[in-house]
């Protein structure tokens, strides 16, 4: 497809759609955790375990992700390919030495007791949580790089096909450890390897495939893995920054009125609403495959979708769905029900907010811009921290819904910066700095 042919609504679903389903399905995969989890005895304090040592998990596992955007960005040939395999192998041995200080030396009950305020209980059982997740961060990272040329192809169907695969996986083993009744943290944490393994192997299987048919040099070709790090090392840094907002969000509900009630009602409204958002979190793929040669359908395209969240998230919380769905679908019930229905109506701020922003930061991938997203998500932060701190000193008797409202007043900051910080480039009023050796992201691919 070129630029004069135009570009119709049917062949950016087709693109998008797939990626909105596997995204989702990756959402779906938590709940069903989550759904296990509840229906273990002492269910409140099993499910604050297993989130604060997810959290944690998260600014690992974030790094790993941030791979999938660095190679649909940049791998156009085998060379590049071999570039960015040898450039993943290297994050993935200090990612895995990081993970293991924190699981198997004090350093992780530093962490856990000390920052995130978890009794002796507790962070045993965070901790042996947390040594099965470093597996999934390998499995993760593998995946993404995968994932990366799978997208860039466009065969972003394969991302659905692997994440149907690893459900129903994740589904049956839930099932039979809920059978059997044996339920704890680690089991949560041991579903979610088994269906990462997976889905990791379904995307490598089609990821070489598609490599193979690669030519061995591009026009738009990397010169070297100090390329990679130049647009991967401001995504990384800024991943930092907005990965620590959920063990910041877990620090502070563990000051809140009700400790277990509070985290784990967060924990349960944050997946929900994940549900919703997540099939809108490939937005920034449609600004860097279309946006350069057809700018005007793009913002058309992502405008209108970008209100649906929104609008599911208002219906699923406002009529007697959502009470059904939490407790006859996730078995959600007693006080933690109430207690997450009421944590999901605060986070209708961030369905309304995040499709936008993951829209405007594709435009910063397009412009080889990585580095904006450090100031946008640094306000992200500042304002949750704010929020966290206000919150919790006058009003902590709101337990779980205190970390909905700073997560959703961050996310409202970051888009007032990024956004602003597009319409000023977009009038012409600040130069865009490019990576030497590499032209613009975007166009005919």
């Amino acid at each position: 497809m070129n630029k004069s042919e135009g570009l119709d609504t049917k062949t950016l679903l087709f693109f998008f759609i797939p990626l909105g389903c596997s995204a989702s399905l990756v959402t779906l995969s938590h709940i069903i955790i989550n759904s296990t989890l509840v229906r273990a005895d002492n269910s409140e304090f099993i499910i604050a375990c297993y989130a604060i040592a997810m959290s944690l998990f998260g600014i690992t596992e974030r790094l790993g992700v941030l791979l999938r955007q660095t190679c649909s960005s940049l791998v156009r040939d085998t060379y590049s390919f071999k570039l960015m395999s040898r450039f993943t192998f290297y994050i993935i041995v200090s990612l895995t030495l990081v993970a293991c200080a924190v699981a198997f030396t004090p350093v992780g009950d530093f962490i856990f007791a000390t920052v995130y305020g978890a009794n002796d209980r507790m962070v045993e059982y965070i901790k042996n949580i947390y040594q099965v997740l470093i597996f999934v961060t390998i499995f993760s990272a593998l995946r993404c790089l995968n994932q990366g040329i799978i997208i860039y192809n466009r065969q972003t169907k394969w991302l659905t096909i692997g994440m149907g695969i690893r459900l129903a996986a994740m589904y049956l083993l839930s099932l039979l450890f809920i059978y059997t009744g044996h339920v704890t943290g680690k089991t949560g944490a041991i579903i979610f390897l088994v269906g990462m393994i997976i889905e990791c192997l379904v995307s490598y299987i089609e990821g070489r495939s598609l490599v193979r048919k690669m030519p061995e040099t591009h026009e738009e070709q990397i010169p070297s893995k100090r390329t990679i790090f130049k647009f991967y090392s401001p995504l990384m840094l800024s991943s930092v920054i907005i990965v620590m907002i959920g063990p910041a969000i877990n620090v502070f509900l563990g000051k809140t009125a009700d400790i277990e009630l509070a985290i784990a009602s967060y924990a349960l409204a944050l997946s929900v609403a994940q549900l919703f958002l997540s099939f809108f979190s490939y937005m920034h793929q449609i600004v860097i495959n279309f946006y350069d040669d057809h700018e005007s359908e793009v913002k058309k395209f992502s405008f209108i979708i970008g209100f649906i969240p929104f609008i599911l998230l208002t219906l699923f919380c406002f009529t007697p769905f959502g009470s059904f769905f939490l407790e006859h679908v996730m078995g959600v019930g007693g006080r933690l029900l109430d207690a997450s229905l009421q944590v999901l109506k605060l986070f209708i701020l961030m369905a309304l907010i995040f499709p936008f922003v993951d829209y405007f930061n594709g435009l910063l991938m397009i412009h080889k811009q990585t580095k904006v997203t450090i100031f946008s998500q640094s306000a992200n932060l500042i304002m949750t921290l704010i929020v966290l701190v206000i919150a919790v000193k006058f009003a902590s008797h709101w337990n779980g819904m205190i970390g909905a409202l700073a997560q959703s007043m961050g996310i409202l900051a970051e888009l007032i910066v990024v956004s602003s910080i597009v319409h000023v480039k977009e009038r012409g009023k600040m130069p865009f700095l490019r990576i030497k050796g590499l032209g613009r992201v975007g166009g005919n691919r």
